[in-house]
């Protein structure tokens, strides 16, 4: 007996483009860097941006750029340590990129309390207010993307960085009970996991690298960032943005939970 036959869930239509027209995105972190790279391609794709961040003049230039490319950046300074705040940003969100975040590479007998206090509010802490923000808006239409910028960091730890592990670690945690509560209302909420960006948070760590390492500044990006990469290079900030946007589009509406790695390999060892 033949089986029956299943129909696939799109036909035989090619994928579409994703098209975020109507839609309001916001980015933390959108000065530089990822964020910058994030803003730039969800405008382009439509959207209208709400780039926040606490640098005024990058995003100042952010929105110049957009502009010139045809999109639309609303530029909103603010400063994620202010929790009340950032959880009033994301009303009416219907893309939340999740982006921002800080380093410090230091020991752990070493490791400022007060930094490790500020990292983890300003890289779980304030996700988790900007997602509670955003919530009832996405549920209220029964669509929203949530996307959180994790990190190889997020799945594998390294020695003298245990305040940014451990907010990653939280950020995958949260973003797994995002998805897991918003199934039902249309809501997606993913984690991607780059390794080393090439970024500005990225170039600052090889002094400190060095420094915690013992060895020159010179050697601290193929012995010590690139050590584990099967792929030796740092990816582009806007490699990871192509990524955000895929978790945006129709194509990814069963993509929940779950954390897209992009890390050159690291993770296979």
């Amino acid at each position: 007996m033949t089986p029956p036959s299943i129909p696939p869930a799109h036909g035989s239509t090619p994928p579409s483009p994703l098209d975020l027209g109507g839609r309001t995105a916001l980015v933390t972190g959108a000065a530089g860097g990822i964020g910058r790279a994030c803003a730039l391609r969800l405008a382009a794709a439509g959207a209208k941006v709400r780039a926040v961040d606490r640098d005024a003049a990058g995003l100042e230039s952010l929105a110049e750029h957009a502009q010139d490319l045809g999109g639309a950046v609303e530029p909103h300074v603010l400063d994620l340590t202010d929790l009340a705040a950032a959880e009033q940003a994301a009303a009416d969100t219907d893309v939340l990129v999740n982006n921002a975040g800080l380093q410090l590479v230091r020991p752990l007998e070493e490791f400022p309390p007060d930094t490790f206090h500020t990292v983890l509010t300003v890289m779980l802490e304030a996700p988790f207010r900007l997602i509670r923000g955003a919530l009832p808006h996405m549920y209220g239409q029964g669509w929203g993307r949530i996307v959180n910028v994790s990190s190889v960091h997020g799945l594998r730890a390294s020695a003298f960085k245990s305040a940014y592990v451990a907010a990653k670690h939280g950020l995958e945690g949260l973003s797994k009970v995002a998805a897991l509560e918003g199934a039902s209302h249309g809501v997606t909420s993913n984690c991607v996991n780059p390794g080393y960006v090439r970024t500005p948070l990225v170039e600052k760590q090889l002094a400190d690298q060095a420094r915690a390492h013992g060895i020159p500044e010179e050697r601290v990006l193929a012995e010590v960032m690139l050590q584990d990469s099967a792929v030796k290079r740092l990816i582009e900030p806007e490699e990871v943005a192509e990524a955000v946007a895929y978790l945006c589009t129709p194509q990814a509406s069963f993509v929940t939970g779950t954390s897209l790695v992009i890390d050159g390999g690291w993770t296979a060892h």
